[in-house]
């Protein structure tokens, strides 16, 4: 028997046979990425990385297992859910369940790029408010929020495109960062990214989100890699086409 997932915050998501999915010829059901997470579940481990082109579902996806855990789709933690919105039902999290690990920590965070000053005015004032995120850079609010009390310890941290703030120094960062949550095996990172660095997490099962669903597939044969090595390898290539 597999035990290696029992202390996570979330061993599966599966469908909640106490919700009726939304309907098949309606969106998100359209999106196969969602009618497979909803019609067949998924099983989390320690790291999971959503990668995929524009519009795949991937940030959909995400949204739905934080909305399930218990996070507001927006962002946020446990404890500010409904403060950032009015807290509607997610229409794929209302129709998931999540299976949790005995004894795993229910703290979570979900960081979303483009909420991310909305979170900032919710969570102002707090006891580890490292100060003014709104004078601070794009990067440097992620960076100091990071640092806070809100990203340590047990729990399920979620990101959705962190990418977009942060610069190739700041990623690596990052990276270190989710390892080491990672590692202390209580922590659970789940990751939508466009970021070939990012999806490089030690250990990840990276999902491979397009028209076929959600599928496992080996960094080197990710496709948003190949694209990068060819573009760093001759620009020109891309350029000539635009």
């Amino acid at each position: 028997m597999d035990t290696s997932r029992w202390g996570l915050p979330v061993r599966r998501v599966e469908r909640n046979p106490n919700a009726a999915p939304p309907p098949r010829d309606e969106w998100p059901m359209t999106v196969p990425a969602v009618a497979q997470l909803v019609h067949e579940g998924l099983d989390l481990g320690p790291a999971t990385v959503l990668v995929g082109e524009n519009g795949a579902g991937k940030s959909t996806v995400l949204e739905g297992i934080a909305w399930a855990f218990g996070l507001d789709s927006r962002g946020g933690s446990r404890n500010t859910r409904g403060m950032l919105s009015d807290d509607e039902p997610d229409p794929v999290g209302r129709a998931l369940r999540v299976v949790r690990g005995p004894g795993a920590g229910r703290w979570g965070f979900f960081l979303r790029a483009e909420t991310m000053h909305q979170v900032f005015e919710t969570i102002a004032g707090g006891r580890d408010d490292p100060g003014d995120f709104h004078a601070m850079s794009h990067g440097e609010a992620f960076n100091a929020l990071l640092g806070t009390n809100r990203y340590r310890g047990p729990g399920l941290y979620c990101f959705d495109e962190p990418e977009s703030a942060l610069s190739f120094t700041s990623q690596l960062a990052l990276l270190a960062q989710m390892a080491d949550l990672v590692a202390t095996g209580t922590a659970q990172v789940l990751v939508a990214t466009h970021s070939p660095l990012l999806a490089a997490l030690p250990g990840a099962r990276l999902l491979l989100v397009d028209d076929d669903g959600l599928t496992d597939v080996p960094w080197d044969a990710l496709p948003l890699v190949a694209h990068w090595r060819a573009f760093m390898d001759d620009p020109r290539r891309y350029l000539r086409h635009l």
